[in-house]
């Protein structure tokens, strides 16, 4: 057992944190050659952090050693969210997963299955015909929010436009409390943005109540009818599934799917996707490989343990870094190349290498949807890919659907 390479620093003024949020890859590669280790430790959010980098350890953490890793119960998602199954721990955490696994079984959202295909093509359809330029992002994320809406709030843009808008913007300002520093601080013609998601939370929690209270349809009505802890959790869960993170994440898989498809070099690889579901299904995990949606995850000790050969004390940190694991050359060869083919070969049969949404024990709950869909003439099943833990969103259908609007 070895100790941790790098250093903790000192309280407060050691901290590493503007540094690490303003730019995570230049942060992580810059110390994994200086210590030349995937794994090392630095002070993050003043508190000394191991930084996982390597498959291995990220196995460790997520999956062998989940009981000794917990969520830190005074994460930010915690404030923003309540209890959720994505913050709580142990027996608590366990019973959450048990109830609401039923939601993600695909009987409640097998309906919606049209509703889905309509969102997709009709989305990408006017970004086809668009005659000016766009930014695909933010189609996305529209896109995005309508599947989120539609599927878990039953809020369809088309059919409740100023409803629609009003929780867009409403999560947009929830959202960004995550983003801001938790000072709740509000004075004549000036809140700060803290203050300004808990405002925006607040109004959410009444829409979401109205709608637990007088929806019997759809997932608002299977969730209402779950055996959850206290008649708050349905609110708090809801409020988790619709959160503007969802959209963000789903943009940012397909607009990087986009950028790795288009042009006329790749004609080959789109018309071969389009005509077999299991090249497509290689595809959408290499996209998630090199470009995962979030930064990655973090733990707290609970006792004195190892990751990676390396001794970590009871009350450190952990954090895994998606795209620094995603990337570990012992795993992954050529580590930095598009290469769907790896999926069929060396790496075959290693999804669970992906830590994009979670691993082990604590991995999305949605990943249970994956084989629910049916065949859509030439679409590939609807295929669920897992977008933050607790939530799903039908990346392959959409991708599946982006296939035929791509130039």
């Amino acid at each position: 057992m070895s100790k941790l390479p790098g250093n903790a620093g000192v309280s407060v003024l050691g901290d590493k944190s503007l540094e690490f949020y303003r730019d995570p890859v230049s942060f992580y590669r810059e110390r994994i050659e200086k210590h030349r280790s995937r794994v090392f430790q630095c002070r993050l959010l003043n508190r000394p952090t191991t930084f996982i980098c390597s498959v291995q350890a990220m196995r460790e953490l997520l999956c062998e050693k989940s009981n000794v890793f917990q969520k830190d119960p005074t994460d930010l998602m915690t404030n923003m969210f309540g209890d959720t199954i994505v913050t709580t721990n142990g027996e608590e955490a366990c019973l959450l997963r048990l109830s609401l696994t039923s939601l993600f079984s695909g009987s409640c959202l097998e309906s919606s299955s049209d509703y889905i295909t309509s969102v997709c093509v009709r989305c990408l359809k006017e970004l086809s015909l668009s005659r000016q330029p766009e930014c695909v992002y933010s189609v996305f994320k529209r896109l995005g929010t309508e599947l989120v809406l539609g599927l878990f709030l039953n809020v369809r843009a088309e059919e409740q436009p100023e409803l629609f808008q009003e929780i867009t913007q409403l999560c947009t300002q929830h959202w960004h409390g995550l983003i801001s520093a938790p000072v709740n601080v509000k004075v004549p013609l000036w809140s700060s943005g803290f203050s300004t998601a808990l405002e925006a939370r607040d109004k959410l929690m009444d829409i979401i109540k109205d709608k637990l209270e007088n929806d019997t349809q759809g997932f608002v009505g299977t969730l209402r009818s779950l055996p959850l802890p206290d008649s708050s959790c349905a609110s708090q869960h809801l409020l988790l599934f619709i959160s503007a993170l969802i959209p963000k994440a789903l943009a940012s898989l397909l607009t990087s799917f986009t950028l790795a498809l288009s042009g006329n070099e790749q004609e080959e690889k789109r018309r071969r996707a389009i005509e077999d579901p299991d090249y497509l299904h290689r595809i959408l995990l290499e996209v998630q490989r090199l470009w995962p949606p979030f930064i990655g995850g973090r733990r707290i000790a609970d006792k004195d343990s190892t990751l990676g050969g390396f001794h970590v004390p009871k009350g450190y940190g952990a954090i895994y870094i998606s795209h620094a694991v995603h990337r570990d050359p012992e795993v992954f060869q050529q580590p930095d190349n598009f290469l769907p083919e790896r999926w069929s070969g060396r790496n075959a049969g290693q999804e669970h290498f992906l830590c994009s949404f979670g691993s082990g024990p604590r991995s999305c709950i949605g990943s249970k949807l994956n084989d629910v869909f049916l065949k859509l003439e030439r679409l590939p099943a609807l295929q669920p890919v897992c977008l933050c833990q607790g939530v799903c969103i039908f990346f392959f259908s959409s991708a599946a659907v982006l296939l035929s609007f791509l130039p």
